[in-house]
């Protein structure tokens, strides 16, 4: 950590309010004031202030750590407030950043908050980490991770790495001088949409929480310099059977970053290489055309009409069980091709998701499978109860 030299004391001194502060942290051998003030000159990026930004921004501004930097671009959503304990009911449509400063300057106001209100994007993320001494990504897309990754390794700066779905989590610390990175465990992205994100597959409300804080006691020891880090080691946790498992990923000598012959010197474009063309996975619907969508209005206006047209909804039961449009026919994503014998090719077909994404996907399944008569509604199940049927509940 370049906040600490040749394990000299720091000249940072604590006030007599800060040692009360600390003082549990004071009395351990393992901290003490050397490491409590390493712990003040230290400074720290969390990339998200999410569900796994929240407890790990609020544990580091507890412990004390000197400079906090936060980056998000977001608002705070109803549907948030599940798991990302930094926003409250109140905060619901506020930036993010706004209700997550306000919070930690609350639980300390000893310490320094810098905020980043961007997109996290190749072509700010090494002015961003440049002048922090440890990253921890707390996102949730494949394209921010790998940019994180690359960031780091190309300024010699530790990764502290966690991940979440559903029932499951997974922690490390990649940092290329002492081991690993992350793409050395994942060379490559997964196809896009073979891996769905919370807002599509959900996630224990808890489980953030449990590897948020995993994330913060990692970045504390490597401020402190001490304990054994999780340097090529990937922590797997399962929340629903209460297991832990670990696995040791080796540093791949062709790692195209960290390897011995580095092919990548500098930032990329992640989200070509994940294989996203718009930035996000709206782009599946509108790389569809005009003549693929129809909105919720057209489609409310077209079922009043004498005419036939077949509402397909591709989400998954328990989705189905929340709420769907009467009348409509229920095949979920993954079953689109093993069941499209159910459906009739002269027919007007409409397919239906949640926002729009899924049904995308099983449209251009369709399409591939010889169906002409498709059409995606734009915004999903959303979008029909924002324009048509406010009794449909958004989830």
């Amino acid at each position: 950590i370049p906040a600490v030299s040749g394990g000299e004391l720091l000249a940072t001194e604590l006030s007599h309010q800060e040692i009360l502060r600390y003082s549990r942290h004071l009395i351990m051998p393992e901290v003490g004031l050397a490491g409590q003030k390493k712990l003040k000159e230290a400074s720290v990026l969390c990339i998200g202030v999410g569900g796994l930004g929240s407890p790990l921004a609020m544990y580091l501004a507890a412990a004390g750590v000197g400079r906090i930097g936060l980056v998000d671009f977001d608002v705070v959503d109803f549907s948030n407030l599940q798991r990302q304990i930094l926003h409250h009911t109140a905060d619901v449509g506020r930036p993010k950043l706004e209700s997550a400063a306000e919070k930690l300057r609350a639980i300390n106001p000893e310490i320094e908050i810098v905020l980043h209100e961007a997109m996290f994007s190749s072509a700010n993320a090494m002015d961003i980490c440049r002048d922090y001494d440890v990253i921890a990504d707390g996102t949730d897309n494949f394209p921010t991770r790998y940019l994180t990754n690359d960031v780091c390794v190309l300024l010699g700066k530790p990764n502290v790495y966690a991940s979440i779905f559903r029932f499951e989590g997974q922690a490390s610390v990649f940092h290329a001088e002492k081991g690993p990175c992350y793409r050395c465990l994942y060379p490559e992205p997964p196809p896009p949409g073979m891996v769905p994100s919370c807002a599509e597959g959900g996630v224990l409300g808890i489980l953030p929480g449990i590897m948020g804080t995993i994330q913060a006691t990692e970045v504390i020891k490597q401020i402190l310099g001490s304990g054994d880090p999780l340097i090529g080691r990937l922590l797997l946790f399962n929340a629903l059977d209460m297991r832990w498992r670990e696995v040791k990923p080796m540093k791949d000598p062709d790692c195209p970053i960290c390897g011995e012959n580095p092919t990548i010197h500098e930032l990329i474009d992640y989200e070509q290489f994940c294989g996203i063309s718009m930035g996000s996975e709206e782009a599946h619907v509108e790389e569809l055309g005009a003549d693929w969508n129809i909105t919720p209005s057209d489609l409310n206006s077209e079922l009043q009409r004498e005419g036939k047209v077949v509402l397909v909804d591709v989400r998954e039961p328990h989705e189905w069980d929340i709420c769907h449009i009467t009348g409509s026919t229920f095949i979920p994503e993954g079953d689109v091709l093993a069941r499209m014998n159910e459906l009739d090719t002269a027919d007007d077909i409409v397919l239906i998701c949640r926002t729009g994404i899924r049904s995308a996907r099983a449209l251009n399944q369709l399409r591939e499978s010889g169906f002409t008569k498709l059409r995606n509604l734009v915004g999903g199940l959303h979008g029909w109860a924002d324009d048509v049927d406010p009794s449909i509940p958004k989830y």
